[in-house]
């Protein structure tokens, strides 16, 4: 017998006097004024690009809390778009949405957004991995012959993905970004691209994961570039436990695999409707997740 998952799971917002600013696979956004947004992080999750019909208990605080870690942990490399994620010291009109807010939300600044999905990839996986088999090279970029599925790259390589309309991201090389958002721009967000991943990449080793690859956004707002939306999260990043890292096939993970190889099992042929997920495989995903932020920060997730 199974029992539903213990926490309430937020699939929508419905703040009626808030103006919708955007409404994505996970986040909705509000308009606050001029220069603020206020975004919440509901318990949606997607995989194939579409959003499944169940969410995923704990998530959206998962995310916003360890996104809120890491924002502080790379501060010294990259400002960031966080104004404060304390409902405290939110505008008296999003004040009376606490319940919904608490935990799971962030007032940030307003920033204009580059076009572009910045990826890291320091291990060969995903898409990445289905690329080499085909091309030996990876958004253009040329790799060692014989490497094999999960194995560590030579050093960790920048592949960016363009934002597309459709909601499917696609890899392209360094060469299309540039035309997109200028050369020199380019050069910034690769070199901090990878500076950021770096440095966490390191740290998260030494609490015993490994960050295969991982994507960042960022924007320009007036004071220059910062690292925007969320940051080195289950739902952005492959997390694997380095205690069980094999490469020569797929690994392990803390991220949503669990829930790709479940629909992969039950051969949904990725097209809508998209299934909801049973109870066991909902409460599983969400221990997942914060088993990672529990790992990654050393605390335990902040009760909402």
């Amino acid at each position: 017998m199974t029992t539903k998952p213990s926490e309430p799971i937020l699939l929508r917002t419905d703040f009626p006097d808030l103006e919708l600013h955007a409404s994505g696979k996970v986040r909705d956004v509000y308009r606050v004024d001029n220069e603020r947004l206020l975004f919440v992080a509901t318990d949606r999750i997607s995989a194939f690009d579409y959003v499944l019909a169940s969410g995923i208990p704990e998530k959206g605080r998962v995310l916003t809390q360890l996104s809120l870690f890491w924002f502080d942990f790379l501060r010294d490399i990259v400002p960031n778009h966080l104004v404060t994620a304390n409902v405290e010291q939110y505008p008296a009109s999003l004040r009376k949405y606490d319940a919904e807010l608490r935990g799971r939300s962030m007032l940030v600044v307003k920033a204009n957004m580059y076009p572009v999905e910045c990826v890291v990839r320091g291990y060969l996986s995903g898409s990445g991995w289905k690329e080499y088999q085909q091309t030996g090279e990876v958004c253009g970029i040329q790799l060692p012959k014989g490497m094999r599925e999960s194995d560590k790259l030579p050093e960790p390589i920048f592949t960016p993905a363009s934002k597309a309309a459709s909601g499917h991201d696609e890899n392209i090389s360094f060469h299309e970004m540039a035309k997109h958002v200028g050369t020199a721009d380019s050069e910034t967000l690769r070199n901090l691209s990878l500076s950021i991943y770096k440095k966490a990449a390191d740290y998260a080793l030494t609490k015993g994961i490994i960050i295969a690859d991982t994507k960042f956004e960022f924007g320009q707002t007036a004071n220059g570039v910062v690292l925007a939306d969320e940051v080195l999260t289950p739902d952005s990043s492959r997390f694997w436990p380095a205690d069980t890292y094999n490469p020569g096939h797929a690994q392990l993970s803390f991220d949503k695999q669990y829930v790709r190889d479940y629909l992969e099992e039950i051969h949904w042929e990725k097209k809508p409707p998209a299934p909801a997920l049973p109870e066991e495989v909902q409460r599983n995903t969400g221990a997942k997740y914060v088993e990672a932020y529990r790992h990654l920060t050393g605390r335990e997730l902040p009760q909402g």
